[in-house]
């Protein structure tokens, strides 16, 4: 358990020791469920935008991405047109990738056409059973649960949502509980 401890003596994942931002977020918000169509559809997009970058870069842009995207309320995202896009291409508050933009804007219209509540579509591939890691190694990217959250996403027009990118979202929101044993959160 020592290789969990922090410089302030707290037992927590790994990757929570490597920096201050990772802590708090280690700490207070990873693996804790979480509920709401802006909380989510605010997480599902901050997922996106991470992909192929650090986490930390995220959590450090995060205020500014709030800002960017009206509170990551997603029918005010949805409104977003071609003008928005360019105003967000400018914003160095944010990472500037058109892709990842497009694919925000069009998540947004895609959670107003759902057809159940975004919160009960993504709780709803939640495991009922999932076991606790051991070590970080034994954390897995990728589920069958985040292959078919990814699959029925992608079929009700949301985009940048793979099956790691799922997993991820899945593991930021508590729909699992990947605190590794010894971690002063693995409950």
């Amino acid at each position: 358990m020592t290789n969990l401890l922090g410089e302030d003596g707290i037992a927590r994942c790994s990757w929570g020791n490597s920096a201050p931002d990772y802590a708090v977020y280690h700490d207070e918000e990873w693996g804790v469920p979480l509920h709401g169509e802006a909380e989510l559809y605010e997480r599902l997009c901050l997922e996106s935008f991470q992909s192929g970058l650090s986490w930390i870069t995220i959590l450090r842009k995060r205020e500014n991405f709030r800002k960017a995207f009206r509170g990551f309320v997603p029918e005010k995202v949805a409104r977003f047109g071609e003008k928005d896009v360019e105003r967000l291409m400018q914003d160095a508050g944010i990472v500037r990738n058109r892709a990842k933009i497009e694919a925000a804007v069009k998540n947004a219209r895609a959670v107003a056409d759902l057809d159940l509540p975004l919160d009960k579509l993504l709780w709803s591939f939640a495991p009922t059973k999932h076991r606790r890691p051991r070590t970080m190694a034994d954390v897995p990217a990728v589920t069958d649960e985040s292959k078919a959250m990814a699959k029925e996403l992608k079929k009700r027009g949301f985009a940048f949502l793979g099956p790691t990118t799922c997993y991820a979202l899945m593991q930021a929101t508590g729909m699992v509980d990947d605190h590794v044993k010894g971690c002063f959160r693995a409950s």
